[in-house]
């Protein structure tokens, strides 16, 4: 906005400029401008009022004509303040000349981005064709090492699956004895299963996993196992021959596989760009995520081989512990006999030390909560001294609160009082921490109380289920001759 008589134009009311030239500063046209500021040219007539050309049509005197120049820029003043912005140059020969250096320099810049756009284009299809020629050369090379690698893999499984046939015809010949033997291995087996039978009653933190325990499944597995190997004699060895069998048929399947596999990659490695054959497949790039990858493929072949190689040393060891089963056994069956009951002596001797520790630890805590109640007793009474000193205090605070106008002031008395109000709350609030504290300490004690009590209860049982139960079962066990099949 700009008052009625101004000459100069307010530079907000202004129009709006093009963005890439600036704007223009009447103050800086002014000074370029060396002509008087009512000089018009005659481009400029048609700008001019009807009053303009209505006076200039009369012949005038000089006085007349100063008096009419005087009301005309008068008039053009006060009536049309806009003028001036119309009649003067809006833009300067220096924002014409920047204006056509912003022209070439963007020329420039889109010409040079054009020419750098096109050689790096050229250099671009010049790289990817070598790149895409290694990439096949690189494909063909790994497609020929595939090759060598199924082509090993093939007389592997060929080698493998001929050991295989070779031992499932050896395994075929073993089959009998142990007949009373076996029978005799049930009642160690029953005493056994008794035993973690009974001792599954345990309760709590007794119910561990302990070395009676250990020993206890390992005896288990071991009459099993003992059993399982007499029946697989007995059965001659129906069960090993199945797993041989079943070794065998994965080697057959593999390696039916790798010669299809080795057939099309064949194919693939003598493939070119002008075979015939090749096509467009779209999406076959995409990775299937059944499909393996090179270490589960090897290992896939390598487990098989190991199976088959595990289960052939178990049918060859199976084949030579033929003649020794009856003693291997028997002394396996005895010596695990053994460890148990030294298993037992020795846990029932751990949970004895335990319940003596137990009780002392009792009684240790009985004395510890006795204690514990009269400090708290003693807290309690300590924060119920501390009432009456403070409400001295506040009282005092309160009442000095009442003096009058002037008299109200902030004294060393008052700051003392202050001072004492929030010592004594700080006394109490540490008094209030500590009685927590000790209630806490008291609600621990107590439930350790409670739980040494239970403890001892639960070790007074696990004694009596391996003192008199297990133990006194263990009695029974059969002897040497008759777990070699003697009667």
């Amino acid at each position: 906005m700009e008052l009625i008589g101004s000459t100069l134009t307010a530079t907000y009311a202004r129009p709006k400029t093009s963005h890439f030239l600036p704007a223009i500063s009447t103050m800086a046209s002014s000074y370029r401008n060396t002509q008087p500021v009512l000089t018009m040219k005659p481009s400029a007539n048609q700008w001019r009022t009807s009053s303009y050309y209505k006076s200039s049509s009369a012949i005038q005197t000089p006085s007349s004509i100063q008096h009419e120049s005087l009301d005309l820029v008068r008039a053009k003043t006060m009536f049309y303040p806009s003028n001036r912005s119309a009649l003067t140059t809006r833009y300067t020969p220096n924002d014409w000349y920047k204006s056509n250096q912003n022209n070439y320099r963007e020329s420039e810049s889109s010409r040079k981005s054009a020419e750098r756009l096109r050689r790096d284009t050229i250099r671009l299809m010049q790289d990817r064709e070598q790149l895409t020629r290694r990439t096949q050369e690189n494909t063909s090379k790994n497609i020929g090492e595939r090759l060598n690698d199924i082509i090993f893999w093939r007389s592997e499984l060929s080698h493998e699956i001929d050991n295989m046939v070779t031992e499932i015809a050896a395994l075929a010949e073993v089959k009998r004895r142990l007949e009373r033997a076996l029978a005799e291995t049930e009642g160690p087996l029953q005493v056994s299963q008794e035993c973690l039978y009974h001792r599954e009653k345990r309760m709590s933190i007794d119910l561990v996993h302990d070395d009676v325990e250990k020993d206890l499944i390992k005896e288990v597995e071991a009459i099993k196992s003992c059993q399982e190997r007499m029946r697989r004699h007995l059965d001659r060895a129906i069960a090993q021959l199945a797993s041989n069998r079943a070794a065998q048929h994965e080697l057959e399947r593999d390696m039916s596989d790798k010669v299809t596999a080795q057939r099309i990659d064949d194919r693939c490695h003598h493939l070119r760009n002008t075979s015939d054959g090749i096509g467009y497949c779209r999406g076959i790039d995409r990775l299937d995520t059944s499909l393996s990858l090179p270490d589960s493929w090897s290992k896939f072949t390598d487990d098989n081989i190991l199976h088959s190689q595990s289960e052939r040393a178990a049918s060859h060891k199976l084949r030579d512990e033929i003649e020794i089963l009856l003693n291997t056994t028997s002394n396996e069956m005895w010596n695990q006999f053994n460890n148990v009951n030294v298993a037992f002596t020795n846990r029932i001797s751990e949970t004895a030390d335990a319940k003596n520790s137990l009780q002392t630890h009792l009684a240790k805590t009985l004395q510890e909560i006795y204690q514990t109640e009269m400090l708290i007793e003693s807290l309690k009474k300590a924060l119920r001294d501390k009432e009456s000193p403070l409400k001295v205090a506040q009282t005092r605070l309160e009442e000095r609160t009442r003096r009058p106008n002037i008299e109200l002031c902030r004294d060393n008395p008052h700051h003392r009082l202050v001072s004492e109000v929030r010592e004594i709350e700080d006394t109490i609030h540490k008094l209030q921490e500590r009685l927590m504290e000790a209630e806490n300490t008291l609600q621990t004690l107590v439930k350790t109380k409670v739980t040494l009590e239970h403890d001892l209860s639960i070790k007074a049982n696990s004694l009596f289920l391996d003192q008199e139960k297990c133990m006194s079962m263990r009695k029974s066990f059969p002897s040497m001759p008759r777990l070699v099949g003697y009667t």
